[in-house]
């Protein structure tokens, strides 16, 4: 039973993977307690676990500890790279980066109660009702329309990776979006703090509509709408004056000469 099946009860089939008798134990308890999971698979090895998963292409989601012999829980997560999505559950936080960067929905901090994995399986129903919603097709017309149909409307949101959830975020929110080492700040009009996102900045040029938005420099992209003074070689947005550098100057001259 698929979790975005439409007319199914909603329930995400679980496969627990510890190499701790107890922890493994703990975790299961936690699943069978919680009403929209369903334990399907319990193994005290990755390697078992890489076996199983084989022969339960119906498995949504691995609760995975991250240090165990012979194959670790972020090898077998990139190995299942297109698999069941994953939470990581282990007692040590230096793996927190390294399993953002593998897409895992959550990492849950050894030891931790049944408050801290409800809140964790709740972000992953979140996560599988949104994708539900968003490969649920259009239904087909009876009739054949008459006139041509019109164009769909353009996206209005965007949607982040945001510490291990997907948040929907509104492109007129955004101002400007700043490009770090392994990270984005997205600068919102409505928060006081940016959100932080694992994503490159030309990742967010691809996502972000070319009229609404434009890269100025290889750290900055600014939203137009939110431009408050334009200077030589720089763009003052939200309190901040940004620089425009000189692979981005044509382009930006041309905003200017419209902008004017």
């Amino acid at each position: 039973m698929s979790p975005t099946d439409p007319v199914a009860p909603f329930v995400i089939n679980c496969v627990a993977v510890d190499d701790e008798p107890l922890a493994l134990g703990l975790v299961c308890s936690f699943i069978e307690r919680t009403p929209f999971l369903r334990l399907v698979g319990r193994h005290e090895s990755a390697v078992a676990a890489l076996r199983s998963l084989h022969e339960r292409p119906d498995a949504h989601l691995l609760f995975l500890d991250i240090k165990m012999p012979d194959l670790s829980g972020l090898e077998l997560a990139r190995v299942l790279q297109h698999g069941p999505r994953v939470i990581f559950t282990t007692a040590f936080n230096q793996y927190a980066l390294e399993g953002f960067r593998v897409d895992a929905l959550d990492y849950l901090l050894k030891p931790f109660n049944y408050e801290e994995f409800l809140r964790a399986a709740l972000k992953t129903k979140a996560y599988f009702e949104m994708k539900q919603a968003s490969e649920s097709p259009a239904a087909a017309p009876v009739t054949p329309p008459i006139h041509p149909p019109a164009a769909p409307p353009a996206e209005d949101h965007i949607y982040l990776k945001v510490e291990y959830q997907l948040v929907r975020v509104a492109l007129a929110d955004i101002v400007y979006v700043e490009g770090l080492k392994d990270y984005v700040k997205v600068h919102l009009a409505s928060a006081a703090r940016p959100l932080l996102s694992l994503t490159s900045l030309r990742s967010m040029e691809e996502k972000l509509p070319a009229g609404k938005f434009l890269r100025i420099h290889r750290s900055y992209i600014v939203g137009l709408g939110h431009i408050q003074a334009v200077g030589r070689g720089t763009v003052q947005i939200q309190g901040e004056t940004l620089p425009v550098s000189d692979g981005y100057r044509e382009a930006f001259d041309q905003f200017f000469s419209r902008w004017k």
